[in-house]
């Protein structure tokens, strides 16, 4: 080197190695996987009730064309009502709302809800109610959640439409959750999420109130849109992990409402940690909502922290987020938990994200989780007493069912 050569800028060295992993990411999800990713993306993550709720019946009271909303969960109270009023105030405007519910998931919806909705012309459609299917089908739900109103603007994420949600995750009735709106080319992905699922349930998949409009570039967020179905055999939503969590070349961020792994996926967050990978992973504490969930993935907490993967415990309140960063260049975001049932079972759809930006966004909230949780102490776990591991060794045989 000449005495007068420059030294190379850290900063500009550091921007050329996360293009670098994130082109070297998208090309290997866009091959194995076979979803092309969209350029032109805007994405806005909001967190909890009140910035997701507002901002979904905001898009929807806007709503001039259609409106499809499909989720797992639709149950009772003031958030529910507000819905409903909401989709048939613009049904009775003309607009073509579509509402599909998971036959499961949202049974404890009141009559009087389904009621307002129908007479003001808003089609609700069931996804396998479990009275009518074989024993089979039932096992496979439709755990997505997308809105999409007027064909440009979308949100998937973790809500259900419920008191549980509401509020900013201040206390234990208020559960903890992220959404994302999307605007871009990514809009088509998830309007096609609705649409598979839409097919199975109804005659019409479309109508005279489509535009099909060409989605106009909104921003610079590269995002490839995945969807799991609800069969047999390995699916996309497990390709699509898999590939992230073998990429990571620095640092894993997982967050999820129920961790259920096999040994498969343990063993890859293992191997993440063994080649020099930090990995953390932030779980529901004492408010989880499904106990005999939580003690499936416990029984996992012991191989782990061996490894060096960081657990924690998230204590304020229900931890209902399901989120992935991987090496501050990508994001995965939408309904998927880490879970033998979303992974194996369900209608599932994410955003696999390559913003540094948006990725940034969502390393932050995981820290600010992070300060109110309760690290799982390697040694202390080891020592767990026999009461507990007879509690996780109970939920073995059900363990692929949840």
């Amino acid at each position: 080197m000449s005495a007068t050569a420059e030294a190379p800028d850290p900063l500009a060295l550091d921007t050329r190695t996360c293009e670098e992993r994130s082109l070297r990411l998208r090309r290997r999800l866009e091959r194995l996987i076979g979803i092309a990713a969209t350029e032109g993306n805007s994405l806005l993550p909001l967190r909890n009730g009140d910035e997701i709720f507002g901002a979904m019946l905001d898009a929807i009271r806007g709503a001039e064309h259609t409106i499809d909303l499909m989720t797992f969960v639709y149950w009772r109270g003031d958030i529910a009502h507000k819905f409903a009023e909401a989709l048939a105030d613009r049904a009775r405007a003309g607009v073509r709302v579509r509402l599909m519910l998971d036959g499961f998931g949202s049974r404890l919806i009141e009559k009087d809800q389904l009621a307002l909705m129908d007479e003001a012309g808003v089609t609700v459609t069931w996804f396998r109610k479990p009275l009518y299917l074989s024993p089979l089908k039932q096992n496979h739900r439709c755990h997505r959640k997308v809105l999409v109103v007027d064909e440009c603007t979308a949100f998937t994420g973790g809500v259900g439409i419920a008191e549980e949600w509401c509020g900013d995750a201040r206390n234990e009735h208020e559960w903890r959750d992220t959404h994302v709106r999307v605007t871009g080319p990514a809009v088509d992905g998830l309007a096609a999420a609705f649409a598979q699922n839409w097919a199975e349930c109804h005659d019409e998949l479309f109508d005279e109130h489509d535009r099909f409009v060409t989605e106009e570039h909104d921003g610079d967020a590269v995002v490839q849109v995945v969807r799991g179905s609800a069969s047999f055999g390995w699916q996309d939503m497990q390709t699509l992990i898999r590939v992230v969590l073998e990429s990571a070349e620095e640092r894993i961020r997982l967050t999820t409402a129920y961790f259920a792994p096999d040994a498969y996926f343990t063993g890859l967050l293992c191997a993440a940690a063994r080649r020099g990978v930090e990995v953390e992973i932030l779980l529901p504490g004492p408010h989880t909502d499904k106990r005999v969930c939580q003690l499936a993935g416990q029984r996992y907490y012991e191989d782990l922290t061996a490894c060096g993967v960081k657990i924690y415990q998230y204590q304020p309140t229900m931890m209902h987020t399901k989120s992935l960063t991987v090496d501050r260049v990508a994001s995965l975001i939408g309904s998927t938990n880490f879970n033998r049932r979303s992974l194996d079972h369900d209608e599932e759809v994410m955003l696999a994200v390559l913003d540094q930006d948006f990725t940034a966004t969502l390393d932050g909230h995981f820290e600010e989780d992070r300060e109110k949780s309760v690290q799982i102490e390697r040694g202390r776990w080891k020592r767990r007493d026999l009461v507990q591991r007879a509690k996780e060794a109970a939920v073995v045989p059900i363990r692929r069912f949840l």
